[in-house]
């Protein structure tokens, strides 16, 4: 199963102090798209799960193959796209196409999850069909078909208007028990790649910047 993309942080750290270099890109292909629209989605300090179908059954990763998964979450999961029901759910949506819904699991016990909620749940931020990533609008059609949140989009605009955001609103939008915001993921409005074909897409985190 296809693990998912590393994000990269959006600038350069000092080697000797480790802080961010405020205005040296980490990818110089971001740097000359900063002007465009990107799109801003709160970052949920959870733990990264894969759900594959592959034409006919379902299966449940972590980050890599060899990451466990907690048994909380595991039921959850179970609960979501567990079972012949949902299988069928899934060859009714997709057919014997390759699909992969990338998500967080967060809640009680993982990372600072018990500040965002009182049980484990998952909440889906991408989606990839036959290795192509989809868009916006695709993740909420597949989110909602399957009854799961979806990480809400808090921006649009420049990066500078992220990292304003970041800085300037402390409190997570999903958060039922008040958790402060980690920060956001930033991607332009369609999909693009650089001259490595590595997907535009950058963190900004609250912490990085103290």
């Amino acid at each position: 199963m296809e693990t998912y993309n590393k994000i990269d942080t959006i600038f350069e750290r000092d080697e000797k102090t480790k802080k961010l270099i405020v205005g040296k890109f980490r990818n110089p292909a971001v740097e000359f798209c900063k002007d465009l629209t990107w799109q801003f989605t709160e970052k949920v300090d959870g733990t990264n799960i894969r759900i594959h179908w592959d034409g006919y059954r379902v299966e449940f990763g972590g980050r890599t193959d060899n990451a466990q998964i907690p048994a909380p979450l595991v039921n959850r999961l179970n609960e979501l796209f567990g079972g012949e029901t949902n299988e069928q759910l899934f060859e009714q949506k997709f057919g014997q196409t390759d699909v992969i819904l990338f998500g967080e699991g967060y809640g009680p016990k993982i990372q600072n999850g018990g500040s965002y909620r009182d049980n484990v749940d998952f909440i889906m931020f991408d989606v990839m069909i036959n290795g192509n990533y989809q868009p916006r609008e695709s993740v909420e059609d597949i989110a909602k078909f399957f009854g799961v949140d979806i990480v809400p989009i808090v921006i649009e605009g420049p990066l500078q208007n992220g990292i304003d955001y970041v800085m300037n609103n402390r409190q997570s939008i999903i958060a039922e028990n008040g958790a402060n915001l980690e920060g956001v993921v930033a991607r332009p409005m369609i999909e693009l790649k650089d001259r490595c074909g590595k997907r535009l897409i950058v963190k900004i985190k609250f912490k990085d910047f103290l």
